[in-house]
């Protein structure tokens, strides 16, 4: 009798998962339910082994495990079953977030799609070449004034050493940015942040990057990466998905959002305005105005707000710091010789904002730019811990220079 109880048992789960399967895909189709989430929505029901089919060939997926098998472990990371968190320590030597990404490169399978702003790494470029090698598909677009041809003024540099090896490098060739710093593996593994792949961005300066192992994520950047590798397009002139953006990774709510296509200052104006108890922000360039409106206005309806400028940025007139400075809230410039390059929010102890895009109109408008904004309170521990750690090195604003 007990078999039989068990019998019955998984027979009205396997009803009960087929009826679900087919009302969610049915719901994707109808564009009810965002085709791109759809895997990742079924993920707690089926497991981790999801085959879909879909009419819409760019949303098309593969058994995918979340957490790829080839993917690297890396000790000097924080990371959870699908992310991982790579903080610089400018005057380490040990270029840990060089190696990371070159496990990753390493452990490339069949694709490899960059779009990446500044490159002068040997080893990196090394790696690349090797892949391409062993048949994995590198494709590398790049800025003009500060990829293909800084490269070119330096003689002979890394983007030299790929094209040599018949990798294929394309750049925006027109006078806004391509600034994006993403990386996806094998249609699987999101790499980005706000890290330039420099000695500088990896070394010397105040940088972070996360890795996000979902095919779901993987396919929204593929798509981006797409739209300038394969249609040249940039910038404003690129067709916003932004309905194809917000997705769920394993229980977290993530939402990619590109600039200029995605008026992203907008989403992130209105994004803080839901703050109800804190934000925490570490900023390389802050002169978007309705940003540090908003951010000012939460702070009067008494939420707690303490920022970190990139010394050299907030000097100049355009700068959010003087603004927020002189209507008595907690400022301070970083402590770092170097650059802190950090473009990030921590709202409410769970929501964390990262990527390329600094808080400006020209990334806002004009730049190719990336972020990732991630509802998930133990990876924004992580952004918190480092920012009370830059905190605890920055210093408050020289009155004599900020007068109010």
């Amino acid at each position: 009798m007990a078999k039989k109880q068990t019998t019955t048992s998984n027979s009205r789960t396997r009803q009960i998962i087929s009826i679900v399967f087919i009302l969610v895909l049915v719901l994707g189709v109808f564009g009810f339910i965002d085709p791109v989430a759809v895997d990742d929505m079924l993920e707690p029901i089926l497991g981790s082994r999801v085959f879909m089919t879909t009419p819409n060939p760019d949303t098309a997926d593969t058994p995918d495990s979340g957490n790829p098998t080839s993917s690297p472990v890396n000790e000097d990371a924080t990371t959870g079953d699908w992310w991982e968190v790579y903080f610089t320590d400018p005057g380490n030597e040990d270029n840990y977030i060089e190696a990371a990404l070159i496990d990753y490169i390493n452990a490339a399978q069949s694709t490899i799609h960059i779009a990446s702003f500044e490159f002068n790494l040997d080893a990196v470029a090394e790696a690349l070449i090797a892949a391409d090698a062993r048949g994995v598909e590198v494709q590398w677009v790049t800025d003009d004034e500060y990829g293909i041809e800084a490269d070119e003024e330096d003689g002979h540099g890394q983007f030299a050493m790929l094209e040599d090896a018949g990798i294929e490098v394309k750049d925006d060739h027109r006078g806004a940015l391509m600034h994006n710093k993403f990386w996806i593996f094998d249609q699987t593994i999101v790499w980005t942040g706000s890290t330039n792949i420099t000695v500088n961005g990896t070394l010397y300066n105040n940088n972070n990057v996360i890795v996000l192992k979902s095919r779901a994520a993987a396919r929204i950047f593929e798509r981006e990466f797409s739209e300038m590798w394969d249609d040249d397009e940039f910038g404003p002139t690129s067709p916003s998905t932004v309905a194809q953006q917000d997705i769920v990774i394993n229980g977290t709510k993530v939402a990619v959002r590109f600039g200029a296509e995605d008026e992203v200052a907008t989403y992130l104006a209105e994004l803080l305005g839901t703050a109800q108890s804190e934000i925490r922000f570490m900023a390389f360039s802050f002169t978007q105005d309705d940003m540090g409106g908003t951010i000012l206005r939460r702070a009067v309806n008494g939420v707690d707000v303490a920022g970190i400028f990139e010394t050299r940025g907030s000097e100049t007139e355009y700068s959010e710091l003087s603004y927020l400075f002189c209507a008595g809230l907690p400022m301070r410039q970083d402590g770092n010789p170097r650059t802190m390059h950090h473009k990030v929010f921590v709202i409410d102890e769970h929501i964390v904002v990262t990527g390329s895009f600094n808080f400006s109109n020209n990334a806002d408008q004009s730049n190719d730019e990336n972020i990732v904004v991630i509802d998930n309170a133990e990876i924004a521990a992580a952004y918190l811990q480092e920012f009370d750690r830059l905190w605890s090195i920055a210093t408050d604003p020289n009155p004599e220079e900020f007068p109010c």
